[in-house]
């Protein structure tokens, strides 16, 4: 409720100062006017494929990240060999701009929705993989003795023992990989794609259409909103189960 108080009265006062002129309406839109323009947006449907496009490309980029991330972290963890030769890179990892790679995704993928996907997930993966990681490092070493007694194969013990053990860090990995994948795909849709919301806020962003510009991002900031929110929750729920 805190937060939620919080917001309410930043979104008040952003309100009251564009309608007394302390920020100009050419700037910034006030809220009110913000929510209005996005309720038109979505009665009226003009973006309804841009819409389902970008929230399309962002699930299919959290699940290849999660899921690849997972199996690389445990690859890197059985090997300690491996592991000490990639993991300076993954501690600096996010100091390379990753979006310097597009020119060689666009070779590979075409222009469209592959080599977004293909740069969100470069950026989206190594969340996940330093999640597993760091779960991984904290299982008990009696489950690891259990997999050799049970025989279980590598896949077995991965998705049998590892990954219950790690869940409560994988959610914090996949967390960080949803928020990734959304800053990927449409941060890359402002510059590779010709659809999709990054492409239609910098459209009208160039022809100063501001009503559109500030709905669509309203509706981003919801949408992530929410999305974060719920798997905080789900993260609490969970971490507070294994408490008890």
């Amino acid at each position: 409720m805190k937060s939620v108080a919080i917001v309410g009265v930043l979104v008040l006062l952003l309100e009251l100062a564009c309608r007394t002129g302390l920020l100009r309406h050419t700037v910034i839109l006030p809220p009110s006017e913000m929510a209005a323009s996005l309720w038109a947006i979505l009665r009226a449907g003009t973006f309804s494929h841009a819409i389902v496009l970008t929230f399309t490309n962002v699930a299919i980029t959290a699940v290849l990240a999660n899921s690849s991330g997972f199996a690389l972290g445990v690859a890197i963890h059985a090997s300690d060999f491996f592991r000490r030769g990639v993991e300076p890179y993954l501690a600096s990892y996010y100091a390379v701009p990753t979006f310097i790679f597009y020119p060689v995704f666009i070779v590979l993928f075409g222009v469209g929705s592959a080599a977004i996907i293909a740069i969100a997930v470069l950026l989206a993966i190594v969340a996940m993989i330093t999640a597993t990681l760091n779960g991984l490092d904290r299982m008990p070493r009696v489950l690891g003795r259990a997999a050799r007694v049970f025989r279980l194969s590598p896949v077995q013990t991965a998705l049998l023992i590892k990954l219950p053990a790690a869940a409560p860090y994988l959610f914090t990995g996949a967390r960080l990989s949803v928020a990734y994948a959304f800053i990927g795909v449409i941060a890359s849709e402002f510059i590779l794609s010709g659809d999709g919301l990054g492409y239609a806020i910098a459209y009208a962003y160039n022809n100063f259409d501001n009503r559109t510009m500030y709905g669509l991002m309203l509706l981003i900031v919801i949408v992530t909103t929410v999305v974060n929110s719920g798997l905080d929750l789900l993260d609490r729920r969970f971490r507070s189960r294994l408490r008890h």
